[in-house]
């Protein structure tokens, strides 16, 4: 890592980026697209499951913890911004088991890491959730690195669009240690604004969904950050497809 920032470094620069202003935070799914993404100008960049899955010929969550954690490693390696880990679920059920591969993950170099509560096709229930979140809190204070906590609901994607239990859990993930909330799936301005006011000052994040979605709207809503998710890797095998569609007689 001699010709790389040093991987603190890259953590007080992620930190800062979220104390004020908005920042977009793109998703590639190999070490080129890192490159890439660099070299356009961008400040940060987080991974995505759903991408790095596609790219090895799997379904979203198929892909086990060694390997996103050799993921994670190739990523850091291939670029000097900091990376933002999608950490799934934590690859665990329980909270030691959450603890102990957010500590592993932490190793990889990574600047943050998100941890989802959802479980399957449904969501954790909110006790068991805050208590994986604080594990995930204290395996990051115990490793005495500078790495960024997302508290992340799935409720939208999973079709639990009601904005009120959606704070409750944001609110519950702040609380128990998360430096930044996310509920991917929100798209309606209204309700992302609420979630801001709902656990200001810490920032959110937002993922960037559907056409009516402006990233130029979003700073005005307070929101600190907005991510990709897959898209990116979605559009890049929508025109792998169409380009070989084309050879086809």
């Amino acid at each position: 890592m001699t010709d790389r920032t040093p991987f603190a470094a890259r953590r007080a620069a992620f930190q800062a980026l979220h104390r004020d202003g908005f920042f977009v935070l793109p998703n590639p799914w190999d070490a080129g697209g890192a490159v890439r993404l660099q070299k356009l100008g961008f400040k940060a960049l987080a991974s995505t499951s759903a991408g790095m899955a596609w790219s090895w010929g799997r379904a979203d969550g198929e892909v086990a913890i060694d390997e996103v954690l050799d993921h994670l490693r190739l990523l850091v390696a291939a670029t000097d911004l900091p990376v933002n880990a999608d950490f799934e679920a934590g690859f665990a059920n329980d909270a030691e088991g959450v603890a102990a591969n957010v500590a592993r993950a932490v190793e990889t170099g990574v600047a943050g890491l998100s941890i989802e509560d959802r479980v399957g096709k449904d969501l954790y229930d909110l006790d068991t959730a805050v208590q994986r979140l604080a594990a995930a809190r204290a395996a990051i204070d115990a490793s005495g690195q500078d790495v960024m906590l997302v508290g992340r609901t799935e409720g939208f994607l999973i079709g639990r669009d009601d904005l009120a239990p959606t704070i409750e859990r944001l609110v519950a993930y702040s609380e128990a240690g998360a430096d930044c909330l996310y509920a991917p799936g929100v798209t309606r301005y209204d309700d992302v604004a609420a979630i801001v006011a709902a656990v200001a000052p810490k920032p959110v994040n937002v993922l960037l969904w559907g056409p009516d979605m402006k990233i130029a709207d979003l700073p005005g809503l307070g929101v600190r950050r907005a991510s990709t998710g897959a898209a990116l890797a979605a559009a890049a095998w929508a025109g792998f497809e169409a380009a070989a569609r084309d050879l086809i007689l």
